[in-house]
């Protein structure tokens, strides 16, 4: 890892989305087929949120009545980066603030990657190895 290093050399490419009108059944289900932990949350194709399997757990325990929607659980205001961003920063901003994610944003706004706690991970056994 180099200190020029960019969040977009690490970042996972097109990640998986959802709308916020959905069900959390349908994130709830979509997270478990697709083995993720984090759904960036958009309205048409802007970035409101981000949803977790946390979010999804702490829902489950207010079962309250009628279906609750994504927009209802997710975290709203995520916290989001050009892929132009450093990693050093991007991961220092995670830690300091306990993010489990961030979302990855092209200029015109566009979702274009995630990077989790777990792409952290990686970056730091890839540089410990």
């Amino acid at each position: 890892m180099k200190s020029k290093d960019r969040i977009s050399q690490y970042m996972t490419p097109s990640p998986h989305t959802i709308g916020r009108d959905l069900p959390i059944q349908v994130a709830k289900e979509m997270m478990r087929k697709h083995r993720i932990r984090h759904l960036p949350v958009q309205d048409g194709g802007h970035l409101v949120g981000v949803l977790s399997d946390r979010d999804l757990r702490i829902a489950e325990s207010f079962r309250g009545p009628g279906e609750l929607t994504v927009e209802e659980v997710m975290t709203s205001d995520p916290y989001a980066v050009d892929g132009e961003a450093n990693l050093g920063e991007v991961v220092t901003q995670m830690a300091e603030h306990r993010y489990g994610c961030a979302i990855i944003r092209s200029k015109d706004g566009h979702v274009v990657g995630i990077f989790t706690d777990t792409d952290a991970l990686r970056v730091l056994a890839k540089t410990l190895n």
